[in-house]
């Protein structure tokens, strides 16, 4: 090696496109820098410090010098290319390898990605499930209701063994109270079934279809108007969209996106077509109280009790020993505080004050 040589690393040199390596090393040579033979003084390759391609370091992975003429020196020495550069100004790792010598600016990292998702699951993904209700065509919510029903026709209910008679008082009070929705009766159908082990329960389907079941019926005993009560529940489901909603928020960000741009997935479509998804949602605590909020808006207006649905939350209590925050299909929940709600907010839309503050 020359006296004037500044050795920077040893490794391995290999021709332009070919897989051949010549044990060398790399120097500074008359302010270029240059692979050299081991043992050798003539050059295999040359080229001022401009001219050639380092790679940045990650951990311990070799580093490739490329010359201009495409050939390779390979070196393990990462310290030794680091020195180098960094004597001729040039910085040393990479940052990658940066942040892995740091890796508490890597767990700064992962947390700050981790309150990123937070604030898209939080903003973004509310903000792309209003966008798919607004843009969901009417064939959809009825697809899928065909579907749900067919499913639970298959699955769990068999054919209604209410008199006629019964239904009959039943639906003219759910037909008195559907007129009064701003989607009016023709948009909703009220089917009857026995519920078999779903037992007592009444539920809607976005495209305005309702199921009561005879158990709950017989649960009900003479008690229709509380029935009625509890349909006009579920109109105020309809009404503001709370399956499509749900739907919406379980499928994801990337099914939501899909779907609003129209690229429709083979796992989106049965969700949406076939109806299975709605099967296995529930309703947000907020969802359930804005329903029995409209449950009473209906009920008053319609001339009916407005606390109606409250007397079914206490009847679940008192015969089923139901207090938890769901049941099948997300339906009732009878705490004595959703029955307080209900209580109190039936008295605020008739203009009545609160004996409790009196």
């Amino acid at each position: 090696m020359a006296s004037d040589d500044v050795a920077i690393a040893g490794g391995e040199w290999h021709p332009a496109g070919s897989s051949r390596s010549v044990e060398a090393r790399l120097v500074e040579q008359g302010g270029e820098i240059a692979a050299m033979p081991a043992g050798g003084d003539k050059p295999l390759a040359g080229a001022g410090l401009s001219w050639v391609e380092i790679s940045s370091r990650v951990g311990s992975i070799p580093r490739r010098v490329t010359f201009p003429d495409g050939s390779v020196f390979e070196t393990w020495d990462n310290d030794g290319i680091d020195r180098y550069l960094a004597a001729r100004g040039r910085g040393g790792a990479g940052v990658v390898h940066w942040l892995e010598q740091f890796r508490l600016r890597l767990i700064l990292i992962v947390l700050l990605a981790f309150m990123l998702g937070g604030a898209v699951y939080r903003w973004g993904v509310p903000a792309l499930v209003e966008v798919a209700v607004m843009t969901t065509p009417p064939i959809v919510p009825q697809l899928m209701s065909q579907g749900a029903l067919k499913t639970l026709d298959n699955a769990a209910f068999s054919p209604t063994k209410l008199p006629e008679a019964r239904r009959k008082e039943i639906a003219d009070g759910f037909a008195r109270i559907a007129m009064l929705s701003p989607r009016g009766a023709g948009a909703y159908n009220l089917n009857f079934r026995d519920g078999g082990v779903i037992g007592p329960n009444a539920f809607a389907l976005p495209d305005g279809t309702l199921v009561v079941t005879d158990q709950l019926v017989e649960l009900a005993g003479t008690d229709t108007e509380m029935i009625v009560g509890v349909l006009a529940h579920e109109i105020g489901h309809v009404e503001l969209e709370h399956s499509l909603r749900q739907l919406y928020r379980a499928a994801g960000m990337t099914g939501l996106i899909m779907l609003i741009a129209g690229d429709i997935g083979s796992s989106v479509e049965d969700v949406l077509v076939q109806g299975n998804g709605l099967l296995a949602l529930s309703y947000s605590r907020s969802a359930e109280a804005e329903a029995d909020r409209r449950s009473v808006e209906l009920m008053a207006k319609a001339g009916y009790d407005p606390t109606a649905i409250a007397r079914f939350f206490g009847l679940l209590e008192e015969k089923l020993g139901d207090r938890s925050d769901s049941t099948i299909l997300s339906t009732h929940p009878g705490t004595p505080q959703r029955k307080k709600d209900i209580t109190d907010y039936a008295r605020i839309i008739s203009g009545q004050s609160d004996p409790d503050l009196q």
